[in-house]
């Protein structure tokens, strides 16, 4: 039996889910998927300038798998904006901030800099 997946901590879901060319046919072929969690990847490593570690502890997972996840990430937003693809954001196995746990990272999630707690 293989082992379940571990839940992945994020601060908060994208502003906007779709992103793309105005000009692109909406057809199936033309879209790339990108999962929440390798969008809060990208978020932490390239925006918020976290290294690996320090995304890993946040995101409560191995460095190693912050490495896969980073690494399918950028190369999914390479093939939409070299391809002109639509770029959907949606699914994936995670778990969102509410402000309250022990993972929320403070001064680093989105939820707190924008003062959106509850």
């Amino acid at each position: 039996m293989p082992r379940p997946r571990k839940w992945r901590n994020v601060c908060s879901l994208p502003g906007n889910s779709r992103f793309g060319p105005l000009d692109s046919p909406a057809n199936t072929h033309n879209y790339v998927s990108l999962t929440v969690d390798e969008y809060e990847t990208i978020r932490l490593i390239d925006l918020e300038g976290l290294t690996q570690e320090e995304c890993a502890d946040q995101m409560n997972i191995a460095r190693s798998t912050v490495q896969g996840i980073y690494d399918r990430a950028r190369k999914r937003v390479a093939e939409f904006l070299v391809d002109g693809k639509i770029l959907k954001i949606e699914g994936g196995d995670y778990q969102l901030c509410d402000g309250q746990r022990n993972f929320c990272a403070g001064d680093r999630c989105r939820r707190h800099r924008h003062g959106w707690n509850k």
